[in-house]
């Protein structure tokens, strides 16, 4: 093959190399626009995993790579005076120029035509000058060739929201260090890494707001970089920071940085009578933040699996085809957990309330790549330390006395239990641990009463580890209800039937059991799931409301008409009336459920709410209705007993409600009284498009909690304890709701607790309500219920309140 690589950055070099290893026979030249072993940037970070696939696709170059390279274990997080260090990380630095370097001298080793100061301004042309068989666009962010085929490629770029200049000093790091400052005008952060004997690479980064508030727009180069020195004074210790951007001046120096993804990586073309492909690579196909180090990591696996599918393919389309299907795949995770990363570090103040060991622990897992068992295998000592230290603010935080040990450690040492196994008090209510058993419609309820089935389904999941079981969502009237067959609490025989049941995790478990209250809108007069989601029922629909006329399911569901103001009087003395008959059941907690386009959840999102009345409009107004029903339900609910709220904190949809409306919407709710937002997404609308993966609703939890300053439930793809334990331990959440993998196992908390190696689930009794006082309850409410018998609910409610 004739082949042209347009770029001499690694990603050219590396597949001109590979390729030329592999068949002598190929003609291979790769232009560059630079000088020979001329380029910019400072240092290259790889992990230890990245140098083992470089030394598996060539050995020689690799070698050469790994003796140049400084090595180091360890990360040091300087925040608030404070420095936190933890090792086993496993890290590699080397100078940008001097790994291109090695890779161009292998390059000619090998017979690969290297050719310098050429800019490409047409790659037609150069693909006829070569009578290339294929043309490798390795032409960086800025990728011309991107731009000319755009179509083909379809990128989308999304330039961030962060200002970064990239310097150097010589002040030797011995850690990957990262620093932050705060200024009156916001939060500054330094990446930095020593790359080779004598210099290190110093990245200063800040939100473009900060940048221009400080004054960086105006600056020269040079006042840049005496502004960073005073800045990080501290960190570097009397060393100066350099530029080697001399063709950048003024603010120009500061850069933003572009998220870059393709749909396509080729464009095939015309040259003659020839069909050549152009492939994109490296930089030029995607972009990985920097704050994970793998920009040039992602180029060097592009050309090592490119490489290896033309060595394996019979022909350049199936090679091409097999490329793009198994790197694409490679780069979505990369790019993911870069994306978190990169989102971690444009929203530092968000979790500068947290105290340094929290913040630390927060900014080593950003990724979510990087979890708390992977860390442990890491540096056991560190996530012991942290561990402990976490659960004493957790044990003192409930008034509660840590406990002694968990297993074998030096004399006199305390092993701390796992972050998921600490208790967390809300209002009066104590849970022994952070595992909740998430809400789950099971379709099994009689006229709306429970009977044995949700008897042996709650109160076996009460007495398998977790701290507290949600019931299903609980209709608070007959037309409220999903189907026919879900349960309610509207009847007397309905708090019967839930009393049983509170009853008997009471008195058999140390879990509490909370109660998830709705209204199904214009979700509900439709079959249980297994007899079709969400279609109508085929006889006795009921009528159905929601804030606007909406049909949820286009020509199939019933429409449902719009809420009058008489219609929202009588709902919401509904959730009233339930949520005293909550009460009188014996449930510890209470959740409105606005989430999933139900009743309430109609009126808070764009999508089903186009009333232009005070009900609608802005988002305050969409979010009156459910706030109303939510300060009347916490009116008659003790108040020593918690409240949280369900929001769908993105609809996934267009013009739908996004994670920064779930911040405001959780600023509400918590105005009102609330005491945890249930972070939940979706379902309002069948055009939504969810972005699934592990853990994938947790980042809005912690932004809810950590801007809001609200606590957070998180849910969704959390399905062991290593996941539940890094979302506690970095403050992304309060409590961990687990779902499906509890239907499978009933006893999920304790079977995740086994194969974590910890035994003591189960907090010591004196922290609970034993037998006789649980008895004393029951005959208290006994004796209330009897004296109050031809009062109103609003009375009954205020004399139980009393009691």
């Amino acid at each position: 093959m004739n082949i042209v690589c347009i770029g001499g950055g690694p990603a050219g070099l590396y597949f001109g190399l590979l390729m030329k290893k592999q068949n002598p026979a190929h003609q291979i030249t790769v232009i560059e626009r630079n000088r020979p072993y001329d380029t910019f940037g400072w240092g290259v970070v790889f992990s230890d995993q990245t140098l083992g696939n470089l030394a598996l696709a060539d050995e020689v170059s690799a070698r050469e790579i790994q003796t140049s390279f400084n090595h180091w274990d360890d990360i040091d997080t300087y925040f608030k005076g404070e420095k936190v260090s933890s090792g086993g990380h496993g890290f590699c630095g080397i100078g940008r120029k001097h790994l291109l370097n090695i890779l161009q001298q292998r390059c000619e080793e090998l017979g690969v035509a290297l050719v310098f100061e050429t800019e490409v301004e047409d790659d037609q042309v150069i693909a006829a000058r070569y009578q290339a068989d294929l043309v490798i666009a390795a032409d960086g962010l800025n990728s011309r060739i991107r731009t000319r085929y755009a179509a083909s490629y379809q990128p989308q770029i999304d330039a961030r929201r962060c200002r970064f200049v990239w310097l150097g000093t010589r002040k030797k790091f011995e850690a990957f260090t990262f620093a932050f400052k705060q200024t009156e005008h916001g939060w500054f952060q330094a990446h930095i890494y020593q790359y080779d004997g004598v210099t290190s690479t110093f990245i200063v980064e800040t939100p473009e707001n900060v940048w221009r508030a400080a004054g960086l727009e105006q600056m020269t180069a040079e006042q840049s970089i005496a502004f960073c020195e005073q800045l990080f004074a501290d960190i570097l210790g009397g060393h100066s920071l350099m530029s080697n951007a001399a063709h950048l001046r003024g603010s120009a120096m500061w850069m933003v940085f572009p998220r870059i993804v393709c749909q396509r990586w080729v464009h095939w073309q015309e040259i003659g009578q020839r069909r050549v492909p152009v492939v994109l690579m490296g930089d030029a196909a995607h972009t990985a933040h920097y704050s994970i180090g793998s920009g040039t990591k992602l180029a060097l696996e592009d050309a090592i699996e490119l490489a290896r599918c033309f060595g394996h393919a019979d022909d350049t389309a199936s090679a091409l085809e097999i490329y793009q299907r198994v790197r694409a795949v490679e780069v979505i995770k990369l790019q993911s957990a870069a994306r978190n990363s990169m989102e971690w570090f444009e929203n530092v103040e968000r979790y500068t309330a947290l105290e340094a060991p929290q913040f630390a622990y927060s900014m080593l897992t950003r990724s979510q790549r990087l979890s708390h068992e992977n860390l442990r295998l890491r540096d056991a000592a560190y996530v012991e330390d942290y561990e402990r230290w976490f659960a004493q603010r957790a044990y003192a935080a409930a008034g509660l006395t840590a406990p002694v040990t968990r297993g074998a450690g030096n004399a006199g040492e305390t092993a701390a239990p796992p972050p998921m196994f600490t208790p967390l008090k809300v209002r009066e209510l104590v849970l022994k641990n952070r595992i909740v058993v998430s809400p789950m419609a099971q379709y099994s309820a009689v006229d709306g009463t429970v009977g044995d089935y949700h008897l042996a389904h709650l109160g076996a999941r009460a007495l398998g580890g977790a701290a507290m079981v949600f019931a299903e969502m609980t209709c608070v009237s007959a037309d409220a209800r999903i189907t026919p067959h879900c349960p309610g609490l509207y009847a007397p025989e309905h708090t019967q039937a839930w009393r049983r049941i509170v009853d008997f995790v009471h008195q058999h478990s140390d879990a509490r059991i909370a109660i998830q209250l709705g209204h199904a809108g214009a979700k509900g007069s439709t079959r249980a799931m297994w007899d079709g989601i969400d279609q109508p029922l085929e006889r006795d629909n009921w009528l159905l409301v929601s804030a606007s006329p909406q049909q949820y399911l286009a020509g199939v569901s019933q429409v449902a008409r719009a809420m009058t103001h008489e219609d929202m009087a009588r709902i919401q003395q509904d959730f009233v009336e339930a949520t005293l008959a909550a009460e009188q059941a014996g449930f510890d907690w209470v959740e409105l459920h606005c989430a999933h386009g139900y009743l309430l959840s109609s009126f808070i999102s764009p999508l089903t709410n186009q009333r232009a009345d005070e009900y609608g409009g802005t988002l305050e107004n969409r979010c009156r209705y459910p706030l109303q029903v939510f300060a009347a339900m916490r009116a008659v609910w003790p108040q020593h007993k918690p409240m949280s709220v369900r929001i769908s904190a993105h609809d996934w949809v267009e013009g739908g409600i996004t994670p920064d409306d779930a911040v405001q919407i959780a600023r509400m709710f918590k105005a009102a009284g609330a005491d945890m937002i249930d972070c939940s997404s979706g379902q309002v609308s069948k055009a939504e498009q969810p972005v699934y993966g592990r853990m994938f609703q947790t980042p809005f939890a912690d932004r809810i909690r950590n801007e809001a300053g609200i606590g957070a439930i998180a849910v969704g793809s959390i399905f062991e304890a290593d996941h539940a334990n890094g979302i506690i331990a970095a403050g992304r959440a309060d409590l961990c709701a687990v779902g499906r993998p509890h239907l499978a196992n009933s006893a999920w908390t304790l079977t995740e607790a086994a194969k974590i190696g910890y035994s003591a689930v189960h907090w010591p009794r004196q922290y609970l309500p034993g037998k006789q006082q649980l008895e004393r309850n029951l005959e208290r409410e006994r004796q209330l219920a009897a004296s109050s018998s031809g009062l109103s609910p609003q009375q009954q409610a205020a004399r139980l309140l009393e009691g």
